[in-house]
């Protein structure tokens, strides 16, 4: 899980991804953040995040503020944006030995991340992304063939 602020990654086998394993996860991280910060949580709409359980515990813990992306927005989840890193990086065509070998990859890869992480920063400003090329012929395209 990234952490906004830093853009460094907390690393923990889970399992399965259910609300059980996933309380256990925040009771954690809870007790590893400094008592005096709020600690801001941007999850997705999964049901381990959505649970009556795990809306209880938020409940219960109210220093651990969740902000749910719409759905359909993974682009706004750091989460995703890390998990298209380590893919890239260690899974696409890892070769691993054991499940084991996997976890200690994929640690590796948090590791090294965090010696040199910051925030992820967005810059869409709501239009199509063009290259200079599709700049080019639109320049050169009559107004009313756009």
């Amino acid at each position: 899980m990234p952490a906004v602020h830093t853009g460094q990654v907390v690393v923990e086998e889970l399992p399965r991804n259910d609300s059980a394993h996933f309380i256990r996860f925040l009771a954690r991280l809870e007790r590893c953040v400094l008592a005096d910060l709020t600690i801001h949580l941007v999850l997705d709409n999964g049901s381990s995040h959505t649970s009556e359980a795990t809306r209880a515990w938020l409940k219960r813990h109210p220093r651990i503020v969740a902000h749910y992306t719409p759905k359909h927005a993974s682009w706004l989840n750091q989460v995703e944006i890390y998990f298209s890193l380590l893919a890239r990086a260690v899974l696409r065509h890892g070769d691993f030995a054991s499940r084991t070998d996997l976890l200690d990859k994929v640690t590796d890869f948090a590791i090294v991340h965090n010696e040199t992480a910051c925030p992820f920063r967005w810059n869409y400003d709501g239009r199509p992304r063009q290259t200079e090329d599709d700049d080019a012929v639109a320049a050169k395209e009559p107004c009313h063939a756009r």
